[in-house]
């Protein structure tokens, strides 16, 4: 066989099976078992949620990388290139390795039919294996039952927050989406939650499994202060652990102090100061990212958050409104699945001027529709063509100082960034080469 490119295998797998999503585990459960997939790491953490995987999961691989264990962590979507949903000890994969992965699971898995999701997270499963590594931090992609990542036994089960999103797929109420996000939980290991009020199918399925549960308000929880942060919660012993006057995060101090219960419950050091240090250096491109440019001799912040359901939106919009700016302009896409009301109206008295523009996917909402929304609600609201356009118009317009909001999909992000890296002539690092 020729030897691909990534860009090949990319394409490849993405006409490889009949649909982008198929729910259920037996198909890939089956290529696992012929790859020896069954214990990637001594210590597993799998993270689901509506909001706050991605930066819950880096947040605790800082943590454990801090402590000097070599880490694996598996995210998705990406917003550039894929290389950036693989990454061991803070490095992204190579072109080479994601090749060599991605061969490895096509040669186990004969005449089984996987999905470009699921032959994705068996390559980085072979991956973190082949890698010998201390621990693996896994992002659900889609609800979690179902889900590929969970394939893997646990050893510790997140779950953020609990919101409508991919109803088509999880259902349309609260507690639909806990019954599937709950299926990471494991008989007898710590479950986590962050959502204040979990709905009552989650809490079934704690009690059904006899895991530790561990709550947010009930058994760890954060304060935020002007200019400083504390947290609170419990070892696996049950004794309360403290942290005081933590310094203020970009990212979501919630997610934060869910990533600390759970380093809580690994037994490993606890001391303040590493721990600080690794939550002060964890970044996630896209989410609450801000990135100052200078266009023609102004100096203008830009804001990036992939935020796409009310649920972001209400806390990005909490967000804007402790950080006020003279002016704050935005740049808007939105995919047709997403609710478009829910997530627009919390922002609207954040945001004095909008651009809208559809998304470079056949799953893009118009423009016309997004810009109709906004003019309906009382917005400033212009159109264009792509967010490109959009993100040039809006600085062209600001004044210097103003900050511009760009939100609303992965998709407009990404867009957003390449922009950014032409801007400054930029290039893309290698990752890692094994």
């Amino acid at each position: 066989m020729t030897e691909r490119s990534l860009a090949e295998w990319l394409a490849y797998l993405e006409q490889l099976h009949p649909s982008a999503i198929d729910m259920g585990l037996e198909r890939c459960a089956e290529v696992a078992q012929r790859l020896g997939l069954t214990q990637l790491a001594p210590r597993v953490i799998t993270v689901t949620g509506t909001n706050g995987k991605g930066s819950t999961c880096a947040f605790i691989a800082s943590l454990l990388q801090e402590q000097g264990l070599s880490v694996g962590l598996y995210s998705s979507p990406h917003l550039l290139r894929y290389n950036e949903r693989v990454q061991i000890a803070g490095v992204t994969a190579s072109d080479a390795v994601l090749c060599q992965a991605f061969a490895m699971v096509e040669a186990a898995r004969g005449d089984i039919s996987l999905t470009y999701f699921e032959m994705g997270t068996l390559a980085a499963f072979w991956l973190f294996r082949e890698a010998g590594l201390d621990a693996v931090v896994l992002e659900v992609g889609l609800g979690g039952r179902l889900d590929a990542v969970n394939l893997v036994d646990t050893d510790i089960a997140l779950v953020t927050s609990i919101g409508i999103d991919h109803a088509d797929w999880l259902g349309d109420t609260r507690e639909s989406v806990a019954f599937e996000k709950a299926g990471i939980f494991r008989a007898g290991k710590p479950a986590l939650c962050g959502d204040l009020e979990p709905p009552l199918p989650l809490l079934d399925r704690v009690a059904e499994l006899d895991a530790p549960f561990f709550l947010r308000g009930r058994d760890y929880d954060l304060s935020i202060e002007a200019q400083h942060w504390s947290w609170y919660g419990l070892n696996s012993q049950g004794e309360v652990l403290q942290l005081e006057r933590l310094p203020l995060l970009d990212l979501p101090m919630e997610n934060a102090a869910l990533a600390l219960q759970a380093y809580a419950l690994t037994g490993l050091p606890w001391q303040a100061e590493q721990i600080g240090r690794a939550l002060l250096r964890t970044r996630v491109i896209g989410r609450l990212d801000r990135r100052v440019v200078n266009w023609q001799g102004k100096s203008l912040t830009l804001l990036l958050d992939v935020g796409h359901n009310p649920q972001a939106a209400e806390y990005l919009a909490q967000h804007l409104a402790d950080r006020p700016v003279q002016g704050r302009r935005a740049v808007f896409g939105l995919l047709a699945d997403k609710d478009l009301a829910g997530v627009v109206r919390p922002l609207l008295v954040e945001v004095q001027a909008w651009a809208v523009a559809p998304l470079p996917t056949a799953r893009s909402r118009d423009a016309a529709e997004l810009q109709a929304q906004l003019h309906n609600s009382g917005a400033q609201v212009a159109a264009y063509a792509d967010v490109q356009a959009a993100l040039q118009a809006q600085c062209e317009q600001a004044a210097a100082g103003d900050e511009i909001l760009v939100f609303g999909s992965f998709y407009c992000v990404a867009e957003a960034l390449d922009w950014l890296a032409r801007q400054a002539n930029g290039g893309v690092q290698d990752g890692f080469a094994g």
